[in-house]
């Protein structure tokens, strides 16, 4: 496989194709569509899987892989023959065999150039391939900058004179019961950064600095945790999710809040991320101890099959945990360690997030996780809202989601029916 700094793909398949543009005689490539592909099977990490299982192939024949900007793979060789090109074809449908590109002719996947005598077209076509990926990064905006330490205390001035309650949004995590229905399980309340890097210069970048995003963060918890005291929702589920720094747990702020604001019945879900927790895991574990005095939990966020192996879940002892869907996790069917946190945690309280269709909770159901999260719930849930809303015909879906995330200002309030814009599975 070809990698080199700075320089396009495009651009290397273009100089090894110079190099033996003086004799062609035998030479061919061998171009697999991969941007032809359905979208999930198009993921980039999924495109290095694809690339490594041609290794036998690109042994076999002495050649040179390339991974081009769009995700498609060329192989230039000598001796490229009919029955390679089978083989090509039958290693991607032993795990894309739902892609209908793969259905079809396999010639539209993938396509031998031989040369001379495709030679000329075949370069043109990767020239045309350089230039358009050319322009493209034209366009693109230069990178942003980190914040600085000299910089924080000017950014908490600015947080501090921002309405939070006005971008805190909502997301709700659903559990399908028994008879394929639905119910509400929490409502994870949380601050987006795209939607705090608006108040500042756009080329200020709040994350990249890990160390100095904490510290920001830890000051955005307490001004998240006065907002709710402002919030217009008519109805609030009984588990409340927030991602708060592990600190947050012992701050003023979250005293008051699970004193004051809380009504009998209601519980706090703290969701806390991996590396906080192994930075830290006495203070983990304080926290943890804090919450369940409270009749409160703790969540591990933001994990992979992968990340979720190096943790011992006895040990931490969460009583939930989220892991995020990505389209690769397909064909990952046989997690022993997922089988065995689902069975620690119960079905409930393993959550798989970023769900983006049904193939998301088809795969979470066969490891007995029922809890769900992302757009593919959103639109169950506005679908749910919308069905005997009287204002219904005034919005589109994504105004009555957009407008149902926020806990306050005017996009939320051009709805006319915000009670029903509260109705909870």
């Amino acid at each position: 496989m070809i990698k080199a700094k700075n320089i396009s793909p495009e651009r290397q398949l273009l100089e090894a194709l110079d190099r033996v543009a003086k004799n062609t005689l035998g030479y061919s490539v061998l171009y697999i569509n991969i941007s032809k592909l359905k979208p999930k099977n198009r993921h980039p990490r999924f495109i290095k899987v694809i690339a490594k299982s041609f290794d036998s192939v690109v042994g076999s024949v002495n050649g040179i892989l390339f991974i081009l900007s769009n995700g498609d793979i060329a192989i230039l060789s000598k001796h490229i023959t009919p029955e390679l090109v089978d083989e090509a074809v039958k290693k991607l449908r032993q795990g894309l065999a739902a892609d209908p590109l793969l259905v079809q002719n396999s010639r539209d996947f993938a396509k031998v150039y031989d040369f001379p005598r495709d030679f000329l077209s075949f370069y043109e076509q990767i020239s045309r391939m350089e230039q358009q990926e050319a322009e493209l990064l034209q366009t693109i905006v230069p990178p942003k900058k980190a914040v600085t330490a000299g910089q924080v205390e000017d950014i908490i001035a600015v947080l501090d004179a921002v309405d939070i309650a006005e971008i805190v949004k909502r997301q709700s995590v659903l559990t399908i019961n028994g008879k394929g229905s639905f119910s509400l399980l929490l409502q994870e309340f949380f601050v987006a950064v795209k939607d705090l890097s608006k108040y500042f210069n756009d080329r200020l970048d709040l994350l990249a600095n890990r160390w100095l995003f904490q510290y920001l963060t830890m000051f955005l918890d307490k001004k998240t945790l006065q907002a709710f005291s402002t919030a217009e929702i008519s109805r609030w589920p009984d588990n409340i999710s927030l991602n708060l720094n592990l600190s947050s747990v012992f701050s003023r702020e979250f005293v008051s809040f699970a004193k004051s604001f809380l009504k009998p019945g209601q519980k706090v879900i703290v969701e806390a991320q991996m590396m906080d927790i192994l930075n830290n895991l006495s203070l983990y574990t304080e926290a943890r101890e804090i919450l369940h005095k409270g009749g409160h939990k703790i969540l591990i966020d933001s994990l992979s099959p992968a990340s979720l192996s190096m943790l011992n879940i006895e040990k931490l002892a969460p009583d939930m945990v989220k892991i995020f869907w990505e389209p690769l996790l397909e064909y990952d069917s046989d997690n022993e360690t997922l089988k065995h946190t689902v069975e620690c945690l119960g079905s409930e309280n393993v959550i798989l997030a970023k769900c983006d269709g049904s193939e998301a909770l088809k795969w979470g159901l066969k490891y007995g996780i029922r809890s769900f999260q992302g757009p593919f719930i959103d639109e169950i849930e506005v679908a749910h809202i919308r069905q005997n809303c009287p204002g219904r015909q005034n919005c589109t879906i994504q105004e009555c989601l957009k407008r149902h995330r926020l806990l306050q200002g005017s996009q939320r309030n051009e709805c006319v029916a915000t009670d029903n814009l509260d109705k909870l599975l």
